[in-house]
């Protein structure tokens, strides 16, 4: 007894199919897109991550402000603990009368935030350097009030206390602009 040959199978190509492959690609959960508005091509970059969404558009100079702002805030650190007295001259025009100690306990103060700005300058993180924008506008700000409530009660303004006033304002003016436009969204391309 001869059995017949079955016709040969048709097989469908998915591949071609766009309608099976959009349900495919749905099922899997690829090509949509998640909550921050990503479009995923693959599982694995849905699982692994999208490099891209992480990477930092940094604002042009940010860096050189970084640097800038840990090297002075090293060498002032630096002059304060060894230099307490000249350092206190400078500002306000007249000899410390108190102890040294406060002024190097200072010092010591701004050494720990220096650490964190040479942190900041070698990060890639975008939180790590908004953090560190926060701190040095935080730090400008009260500065800037101490010093001011200090010149109010001494009666007295010398140019050197003029032109810290004015830093600070620059510092804080600089930092926070940083701060704002590391902040913002990137555009999608």
């Amino acid at each position: 007894m001869g059995s017949k040959p079955h016709p040969p199978l048709m097989k469908k190509h998915s591949q071609t199919d766009l309608v099976s492959r959009l349900k495919t690609r749905k099922i899997l959960g690829v090509g949509g897109e998640d909550d921050e508005g990503e479009v995923h091509r693959s599982k694995i970059s849905q699982v692994l991550g999208n490099e891209i969404k992480f990477a930092v558009r940094e604002p042009l100079g940010i860096r050189v402000w970084l640097l800038v702002s840990a090297v002075m805030f090293t060498v002032v650190s630096l002059m304060a603990l060894t230099f307490p007295n000249q350092l206190y001259d400078a500002v306000f025009n007249q000899e410390l009368t108190g102890t040294k100690m406060s002024i190097r306990l200072y010092g010591g103060a701004l050494l720990s935030i220096s650490l964190v700005m040479w942190n900041g300058l070698y990060t890639a993180e975008k939180v790590i350097i908004q953090w560190t924008l926060l701190t040095e506008t935080c730090y400008f700000g009260m500065q800037f009030l101490v010093t001011a409530i200090t010149l109010i009660e001494n009666g007295s303004m010398s140019n050197g206390a003029v032109l810290l006033l004015l830093s600070q304002v620059l510092f804080v003016a600089i930092s926070l602009l940083y701060y704002y436009h590391l902040g913002r969204r990137a555009k999608k391309i």
